[in-house]
């Protein structure tokens, strides 16, 4: 069974960091691509930020040149480094990992995190 485990949310004022981390655990191969997304109150969820496995990313216009995403194969693990926040970056976060193909649904496997809480107040 394929578990994630995100840490590294909070409470934080506006302009500070935060860094998220999210390890997978369990029978997990053939890593593609790994991710964050966001669900805000009030809103839908939405993507953050992904990065493949040769290093490709990828950001949401709201958080480019403000967060950095980055992996460590070796760990199974994927980073989310947030600068300058914002209110409007309050959000739980999901780690979400893609990883080999699901021949039946036509598509990778997918998982996701329990999600950790974003808070940006002052």
């Amino acid at each position: 069974q394929v578990q994630l485990v995100e840490s590294g949310g909070g409470l934080v004022q506006p302009g500070g960091s935060l860094r998220l981390s999210c390890a997978a655990s369990g029978s997990i191969s053939s890593i593609n691509t790994m991710g964050w997304y966001r669900h805000p109150p009030g809103k839908e969820r939405e993507l953050v930020a992904t990065i493949t496995n040769d290093d490709s990313t990828n950001y949401a216009d709201s958080v480019k040149g403000r967060f950095t995403i980055s992996r460590d194969n070796a760990k199974k693990a994927v980073y989310l480094q947030m600068n300058t926040l914002k209110p409007e970056d309050t959000a739980v976060y999901y780690c979400n990992v893609r990883s080999g193909y699901n021949w039946y649904l036509k598509r990778p496997y997918e998982y996701w995190g329990q999600g950790t809480q974003v808070t940006v107040s002052s």
